[in-house]
């Protein structure tokens, strides 16, 4: 058997930042072959992730990372158990790398490649507590504009095209984060959700004594408030609710719009 030095249990330590035993323990099941006593500490690490994965990760950070010439950005929601695991300096480092890995990818929804597995893995096995990548998008554009709110877990990435003031541009960032937009235009609200709605309204005309041709009227127009109140662009806008959104944006157009808020669903 080869000898396990302390400088072969120090190398693996700093490499995998277990604690002492674990690595010396691992170097002897592997006769010395530190590359295999990686890979043993990695197993292990995932037989722990797997025992951790049933306890709930409410908690944790959004990311966001643009290219220099902002034509790009990437925002990531990683999650955790405790709001203290997220201010943890090894959470927050994991965190700024698997966005930088989302940038880094193609335009779109960002999938949780095996790169952004690892650094979640990595942390997991640092700090001991459940923690999962929860979703990622890339949006490229002409022009990008990013919010990320102080305490970092909201946060809002916008694509522009044509020409738009960058103080508006992170005003519409700072009204997306506030008022969580359904979707850009009254299109894209989801037509079970405006199914329920138009059924919430009859119900409540029919259940006020209106006739039927009132109650309809009426209806039609809760269904059409629900649909501005959740439109992006038929919005008020938040700094100045006489104009809505599209107005504020004059000629310039938002091909893409994501927000992101800590433990909310997809």
């Amino acid at each position: 058997m080869a000898e396990v030095t302390a400088a072969m249990v120090k190398a693996l330590r700093e490499e995998t930042s277990q604690g002492m035993m674990e690595c010396r323990k691992a170097l002897v099941e592997a006769n010395g072959d530190i590359q295999v006593a990686k890979d043993l500490l990695r197993k292990r690490g995932m037989v722990t992730a797997e025992k951790k994965a049933s306890r709930t990760a409410s908690e944790g950070l959004v990311a966001i990372l643009s290219t220099s010439d902002r034509t790009s950005a990437a925002m990531v929601e990683v999650r955790c158990e405790t709001d203290f695991c997220a201010r943890n300096d090894v959470f927050r480092a994991m965190t700024a790398n698997v966005v930088k890995l989302a940038l880094e990818g193609p335009a779109g929804q960002v999938a949780a490649s095996q790169a952004i597995k690892d650094q979640v893995q990595s942390a997991l096995a640092k700090i001991g507590e459940n923690m999962n990548f929860a979703r990622g998008i890339k949006i490229s554009a002409p022009k990008i504009g990013a919010y990320l709110h102080h305490n970092n877990k909201v946060g809002v990435l916008v694509g522009i095209e044509g020409e738009l003031d960058d103080a508006i541009l992170n005003d519409i960032c700072m009204h997306i984060a506030f008022t969580d937009p359904m979707g850009l235009t009254t299109d894209d609200i989801p037509a079970d959700l405006v199914e329920h709605e138009k059924r919430l309204a009859k119900e409540q005309a029919m259940e006020a004594g209106k006739p039927p041709e009132i109650a309809e009227k009426m209806t039609t127009g809760k269904v059409r408030k629900f649909l501005e109140a959740n439109a992006l662009l038929e919005q008020p806008f938040v700094k100045d609710d006489k104009k809505k959104v599209k107005e504020i944006l004059g000629a310039a157009k938002i091909t893409a719009f994501a927000r992101y808020q800590v433990g909310q669903a997809s």
